[in-house]
């Protein structure tokens, strides 16, 4: 029988995620523009993104929405080296 209670994960609200993916958006667009010459333009632009993204990262309250799973009891039979011995 298996244990269907939700004991969480680390996925994240998709809040939290669009504040990361504009910070990665405003870096992304900041490092190709520092290759191009630099293009100072598209540089104060990923700079400005990245403003935005860590205002919204803390507005979404990212760092709370992390959800830890209960610790995990490892039994002699699950690991394959424990096994052996008890089996000797």
């Amino acid at each position: 029988m298996t244990d269907s209670r939700n004991i969480g994960n680390h996925g994240g609200n998709p809040k939290s995620w669009l504040a990361v993916i504009t910070i990665l958006i405003g870096f992304t667009i900041g490092g190709v523009a520092f290759t191009m010459g630099p293009n100072w333009a598209l540089i104060w632009t990923g700079v400005g993104l990245c403003a935005v993204g860590g205002v919204l990262a803390l507005v979404f309250d990212i760092f709370s929405d992390v959800i830890i799973e209960a610790p995990r009891v490892m039994t002699p039979q699950a690991l394959p080296v424990a096994a052996e011995k008890v089996a000797d």
